[in-house]
């Protein structure tokens, strides 16, 4: 049995998304249980053998403040969520809520491993080849150095070589051409240390990649700072939005369009399907000693599951344990990023 603690009560809907994804998570998945946390009268209409409530008598708002998260919510759902992961009751756990609150309150109850200054935020985005490339940090870190990108690769390694069947995942540093002489000073030295990383066996470095390259599937997995990264993921969804909303306004706009999307219908249906953000929702927050993802604020009950999903599957894998040991692996090549205090945590940008 695989145990999730889920905080209920996050995001735009709370318990009247987070139920009933629940429920067909469990139907899905008999050797997983949930552990519901949240306001007692919120969820007291759940019931389900595999399904026990964890009381929480406070919520943090999409809109709190991360200190007012962290410090005087000490009764959250989302921190209550979190606590069952590190007391070991819980293998992940999975919330909506506040992005900026969530990596706070994770990092402050579970800490980092060793070996990695700043925790990161990976999730995955559709590609043309069917498929989905990786991509982190997508929020967590906005001024990265270096030594943090090459972390991120580290960690990103770990998460696809877990989740996905394959030889060693190819790793691409986002740039503004593949040149090695293009970018900026601190993509300049980070793609010194992922060539090093790769000379010594700990990465499969590709190379300096740009931003189409996600979206062709170039490599498996694509490193940015937290900036970069979140406004990548946001207009891949808004532009996923706009073709797919144009193609339904485009076949119900004429007779001769409507018959051409019914022969169309399986080629479209696919296409949508692929385009479909909600089929990706669940992000991983990495760097951690212990395993939590996070949901989109406005997903439905289908994006929730998801996020279910891959958390569930992240722990029957054994994602953890394998970022300790490709961190430890690597050990000699993850320097202190810098000197500064362990900052760096951006606002509720990823949502």
């Amino acid at each position: 049995m695989i145990t999730l603690a889920v905080d209920c009560m996050g995001g735009d809907h709370g318990p009247r998304v987070t139920l009933v994804a629940c429920r067909q998570f469990l139907d899905h998945h008999p050797q997983a249980r949930l552990l519901l946390v949240g306001l007692e009268q919120s969820l007291q209409g759940f019931a389900h053998e595999r399904a026990v409530i964890v009381p929480a008598s406070e919520v943090v708002a999409m809109d709190d403040p991360v200190e007012v998260a962290l410090r005087k919510k000490k009764d959250s759902s989302m921190r209550v969520a979190i606590l069952q992961v590190r007391d070991g009751a819980a293998s992940a756990a999975v919330s909506a809520g506040n992005t900026g609150a969530l990596m706070a309150i994770a990092r402050y109850l579970l800490k980092t491993l060793d070996g990695i200054d700043r925790p990161a935020i990976a999730t995955q985005m559709p590609n043309s080849r069917g498929g989905a490339t990786t991509v982190l940090d997508l929020g967590a870190n906005v001024d990265c150095s270096a030594e943090h990108l090459l972390q991120f690769a580290v960690m990103g390694s770990a998460l696809v070589s877990a989740l996905k069947e394959g030889g060693e995942p190819t790793v691409g540093l986002l740039n503004i051409g593949e040149e090695v002489i293009k970018g900026s000073e601190v993509i300049k030295k980070a793609a010194e240390l992922l060539r090093s990383a790769a000379n010594s066996g700990e990465l499969n470095f590709y190379g300096n990649v740009e931003g189409n390259d996600i979206f062709k599937g170039t490599v498996d997995i694509v490193v940015c700072d937290g900036f970069i990264g979140n406004v990548a993921l946001k207009a891949s969804e808004g532009i996923a939005s706009m073709i797919v909303g144009a193609l339904k306004a485009e076949f119900s706009r004429h007779i001769f369009t409507k018959m051409a999307a019914l022969i169309a219908y399986p080629v479209l249906k696919a296409f949508m399907q692929r385009m479909d953000y909600r089929r990706y929702n669940g992000a991983a927050l990495l760097g951690l000693r212990g395993l939590v993802f996070k949901s989109h604020g406005s997903a439905d009950a289908m994006a929730f599951e998801q996020a279910l999903i891959r958390a569930y599957d992240a722990a029957r894998n054994n994602l953890l344990d394998r970022v300790r040991i490709r961190i430890a692996h690597a050990a000699p090549l993850l320097a202190p990023a810098d000197a500064q205090p362990k900052t760096g945590i951006a606002a509720t940008t990823h949502r």
